[in-house]
């Protein structure tokens, strides 16, 4: 079992995934085996993770996964594994009436789950000793969440760190670094958020910088010493299958703009016995001739949607594929390659496989965001009609076009509300917007 920690934060924005990352890789530079974790739903983030320690990032999400996923998705390794939390210690999702504090996808829910103790960011850029009376509401809010010590992020000064560590000692906090701005160790960010790990102009630099902040800037030592063992259990199971897997040769799409796939997906389907080849559409490569199902993940298509357009090589793959009813399945991004067009935010409209009747569009950009259980409308190898699944839609483009196709999944909301049909399906080709982690049902 491992020991762990999170860093969490008042709110997004307050610089938590940055100091996750130097912080991981000052420990790596240490000889400290190290691992990490996301809360919630995310995918760009946990790429970050994986270069700064040299080990996949898992996704850790109390309302998407069964109590039986988020075990067997735990470092059973006795290593140190850093966690970061998702927006701010206490936001998930709105369950309705009767919330599950162990169950809402927040940070603070893991955090009771396992009994880690929780390191706080705080952006003190345009604060002074009213840190301390928002240190304390955090403190005091959950008895079963325990705030082991203060991140001053953004500090501006030597006397702006002198004032905020004395109101925060005053009160009986644990100040555990104080991080000065620095411009070296900014982001570039686009419409959904960062930019990935593998497309960023100098990653080795950027991280190394930020562990070089950290390393000057946070007591690394009294950082690792309030790590601790999980206190409580999460369920038993060595292994969880979280998606049947789609065949038992399944070609996965990889690359750049095909990015978003779960570890943990992944590893059941290899857990299950079957075998995973990878390709990249980017690069023109077909799927596997041998493969028996196929798999495009979400991504980034958009970005890329002129030199998706001429692989011919990766798009007749495809084709061929589904006309001898190989079974094709995209989310998200992959779900948009399936379709007829796709029209960037410059309205420039962009051929995609044709497989589905559906045509997707930038220019008119209107964001859908949140989590969604979804029960799938017809039999597909993803499981019978009435199965039920959990994952997470976040994305900016509009669809049009879409009868001539069955649709794939009655959805609803965190809190149950009714949301509609979504998704396609012809023959074996199948998709939606939906990002799938983990069944609903038992």
């Amino acid at each position: 079992m491992s020991k762990g920690l999170i860093i969490a934060a008042p709110a997004s924005g307050s610089g938590k995934t940055t100091i996750t990352l130097g912080l991981l890789r000052a420990l790596r530079r240490k000889g400290i085996d190290v691992s990490s974790a996301k809360v919630g739903p995310d995918y760009i983030d946990p790429a970050f993770h994986a270069a700064a320690t040299g080990r996949a990032c898992i996704n850790l999400d109390s309302w998407a996964m069964r109590p039986e996923t988020l075990s067997a998705t735990l470092s059973p390794e006795p290593v140190l594994t850093i966690v970061e939390g998702v927006m701010g210690l206490f936001d998930g999702a709105h369950l309705g009436s009767s919330p599950d504090p162990l169950a809402d996808g927040s940070t603070a829910s893991l955090a009771r789950l396992t009994g880690w103790p929780v390191l706080l960011v705080v952006d003190a850029g345009r604060q002074a000793q009213s840190i301390a009376a928002l240190t304390d509401g955090f403190a005091q809010f959950d008895s079963d969440v325990r705030l082991a010590g203060v991140i001053l992020n953004k500090v501006g000064s030597e006397k702006h760190e002198t004032i905020l560590r004395q109101a925060l000692v005053r009160a009986g906090h644990a100040v555990l670094g104080a991080v000065r701005s620095d411009t070296q160790i900014a982001r570039p960010s686009r419409h959904l958020g960062l930019v990935q790990a593998g497309e960023h102009p100098d990653l080795e630099g950027f991280l190394e910088a930020a562990a070089d902040r950290m390393e000057n800037d946070l007591d690394l030592d009294a950082i690792m010493k309030t790590a601790s063992l999980r206190t409580t259990a999460t369920g038993a199971a060595p292994t969880a299958i979280s998606l049947p897997p789609l065949g038992q040769r399944i070609a996965v799409a990889r690359d750049a703009a095909f990015a978003f796939s779960y570890p943990h997906v992944l590893d059941g389907w290899r857990h299950a016995g079957a075998e995973l080849s990878f390709f990249s559409p980017l690069g023109d490569e077909a799927p596997a001739p041998d493969a028996d199902a196929i798999y495009l993940p979400g991504g980034y298509p958009e970005l890329y949607a002129g030199r998706l357009t001429v692989a011919t090589i990766f798009m007749e793959g495809l084709r061929t594929h589904a006309r001898v009813g190989t079974p094709v399945y995209g989310e998200c991004g992959g779900y948009m390659t399936l379709g007829q067009t796709l029209t960037d935010a410059d309205g420039v409209v962009h051929r995609m496989s044709g497989l589905l009747p559906h045509a997707t569009s930038f220019a008119e950009p209107k964001r859908h965001l949140g989590y969604r259980t979804a029960t799938m409308l017809a039999d597909t190898p993803l499981g019978a009609a009435e199965s039920s699944w959990r994952g997470h839609e976040f994305h900016y483009a509009t669809t049009v076009g879409v009868t001539g196709s069955a649709p794939l999944f009655q959805v609803s909301d965190a809190s149950g509300s009714e949301i509609g049909k979504i998704g396609a399906q012809i023959g074996t080709v199948f998709g939606s917007f939906m990002h799938l982690i983990d069944r609903a049902d038992a």
